[in-house]
């Protein structure tokens, strides 16, 4: 699915995804930039169990343990 955006930054989230991921009005998105990509993510009455797993694929315990080695390195 493609949308364009608007001169005010504006898009359109297309109504088959508004449908099948219950969007409605007033609901929030979260939009996520990996500095690659930008994640859409729908928050809906319990914010916690939406984002859960999004960063999955990411890396970020290979990043948090090496930066760990890092730090124990320059202590000693």
């Amino acid at each position: 699915m493609q949308t364009t955006i608007s001169k005010r930054g504006q898009t359109v989230v297309p109504a088959v995804l508004r449908k099948k991921h219950n969007i409605e009005e007033g609901d929030r998105l979260v939009w996520i930039d990996d500095g690659e990509t930008i994640k859409v993510v729908h928050l809906s009455g319990d914010a916690v169990r939406n984002l859960r797993g999004i960063a999955k694929g990411e890396g970020l315990r290979e990043d948090l343990l090496k930066w760990r080695r890092e730090e124990r390195s320059r202590e000693t």
